[in-house]
Order: structure tokens, then sequence, then C-alpha cells
């Protein structure tokens, strides 16, 4: 009896372990918005969901899905950032070269604003409160002050950015896309300061940091994401997620760290349990093409854009996507 009761103990704490292991987090909702067109990121702000896709962005209710309203002509566009201190929001139109300031509460357009040639990432840059541009065809930052939306400087790379991120006390850390690494500028001096290589991750994507440990969470296409010491640029992990990650997101007060991987159609959960340890949680299911995702750091959802798709027709590089079936999921508990 003894021994068995043994045993139903050990098998009742290895359920309890696995099932505290696993986050909750699932598809809940998904919102459809009726466009052809390809996307790239999403990012929430103030319960606002903002979608680029072709040549606008939809601004959906993050709750309901409800349109909330649109930002035209914005070709090719790539990501949005926003100055909530200035009340603007941004998008970087890679199409046109420039960046689109819109009205945070009317979405009324304030301007355009030149960049440097094809303007991908964009984030905003709390400490400087600047906006920062990553320029893959101009292989350069464009910095942009937000109190007067002009270009203060442009900031040669030599190689393609992809995402950009800052520690809110004078560093921006960028992901070196061809030579996989990621470069410390000084955003006082607009100057290169450091390059740190990232090896074994491979051609980085989406960036991320936790600015409490001081660690950035770098997404490969190699099927891993490393952790890098963002004051000395020391690997301090590496830690293995779906394939085709094109976006990370951090979540501050869960400690979660998200890698969503648009080729197997899943989110990677990682759990920050220190500075130097990092624990993958589980692989959510999400959808094949939900390769970047934004979080909303008030209620934790994660938002993936993606779509249904036809079969790839021989010689071509992706498959095309079924008319009409753009959507953003939702991934919470």
């Amino acid at each position: 009896m003894k021994k068995i009761a043994a045993l139903a103990i050990i098998a009742s704490l290895a359920i309890s372990n696995n099932l505290f292991a696993q986050s909750g987090l699932h598809v809940t909702k998904t919102f459809h918005i009726t466009s052809d067109g390809w996307w790239d990121y999403i990012s929430a702000n103030n319960g606002k969901v903002y979608v680029s896709h072709g040549s606008q962005v939809n601004i959906l209710d993050g709750k309901t899905g409800d349109s909330l309203g649109y930002i035209p002509n914005t070709r090719g566009v790539h990501g949005i950032a926003f100055a909530n201190e200035f009340n603007k929001g941004y998008t970087s139109n890679g199409g046109s070269g420039n960046v689109t300031v819109f009205d945070l509460r009317t979405n009324a357009i304030l301007t355009q604003v030149t960049t440097d040639a094809g303007p991908d990432a964009i984030f905003y840059d709390d400490y400087s409160r600047k906006i920062i541009t990553c320029n893959g065809r101009g292989k350069s930052l464009s910095v942009i002050d937000a109190a007067t939306d002009k270009v203060v400087a442009t900031i040669p790379l030599g190689s393609k950015p992809e995402t950009a991120v800052s520690d809110g006390a004078g560093k921006v850390f960028i992901n070196n896309e061809d030579k996989s690494s990621i470069f410390v500028v000084d955003i006082n001096s607009y100057k290169i300061i450091n390059e740190w290589p990232i090896a074994p991750g491979t051609s980085p994507s989406g960036l991320s940091i936790d600015r409490k440990t001081q660690r950035l969470f770098a997404g490969c296409d190699n099927k891993m994401l490393m952790v890098i010491d963002a004051t000395d640029g020391k690997v301090v992990a590496s830690v293995p997620t779906g394939e085709g990650c094109d976006g990370t997101a951090f979540d501050p007060e869960w400690k979660y760290i998200y890698s969503s991987n648009g080729e197997d159609g899943t989110l990677t959960v990682i759990k920050e349990e220190n500075a130097g340890k990092y624990t993958v949680v589980e692989n959510v299911p999400t959808k094949k093409g939900a390769r970047t995702c934004g979080l909303d750091e008030k209620s934790h959802a994660v938002y993936l854009p993606t779509a249904d798709f036809k079969e790839a027709a021989a010689g071509e590089r992706r498959a095309p996507m079924v008319p009409g079936s753009f959507q953003v999921l939702c991934v919470s508990k």
C-alpha cells in the first residue's frame, strides 16, 4: 500500500508539473480583414491593434476586432510605432521611402517624412524621444525627432538592419541580418560603438529586450532564439524555436519571450526564469504564415497576422494567399 501510494503521489506530482509548465495560451479570437495585400509587422497600443498590409494600416479594437479606422497611402508599409507623449503614430513605408505621421486620436495624417531607401522596422526610443527606422535598401538608420518630425541623422551601417530596440539609457541595438550580429549605436552621438556576433544564431530578424535584466532576445532563421547580454555582447543562451521566425516580443510582467514562427505555424513561448536561465514552455499552434507578432502589454494578448493559402505552383517562391482571407489571430488565456 505504501509503495502504491508513493507511486500515486509521484504520478500526481508529474501531472501537476506538466500542467504547470503549460502557459494556458491559445488562439482565442480571429479577426478577419477583407484584403489581398501582403503584410509585415503588427503593433498594439492603448487597446488598439495596428495591422500593416498592402498600402494601408488597419486599426482594430483589440478585444472585439471591430474596425476603428485606417491609415491610407502607406505604400509597401512594414511597421507602426507610437510616440504617445506626442499623440503621434508613425508608419514605415518601404515602397515610397518615407514615414507617415498620424494623429493617434483622430487617425488624421499629419505629414510624411522622407527617409533613406527602404524603411522597414520602426520604433520609438523613449530615451531620446526619436523615431528610428531600419532602412533595408539604404543599409542605414533614419532618426526622426518626434517633436518636429524632421530627420536629424542618418546612420550608415554598411549592411542590412532588421529590427531595433533601445535600453532606455542611450543605446540602440540593431539586428544585422547580413552578418548575423548586433550593432550597438550611441543615440546621443549617432555612432556605431560596437558590433557583437551572435553565433550560433544566423540571420536575426525579430529583436526584443528586457531592460531590467539587460538581456536581448534575437529570433534567428535557424530555429533558435539567441539571448545576449546587452552590457557586453556575450551570448547567454540559445533557445530552440519553431521555423520561420520573423518577430519576437517580450512580456515584462509575465517574463515570457515570444517567437512567431511562420513556417511551422506556431508561437514559441519561452520563460525567462532569471537572467541566465530560459525555458521553452510550449509551442502554441497558430497558423502557417503567422511569422510576425505584436504584444499588448496591458492585456497580455499576442496578435499575429496571417491568411489562408493555396498550393504553391511549380517555381513559385511562396504559396499565393486565398483572396479575402487576411486575418489576425489573437493568442491569449
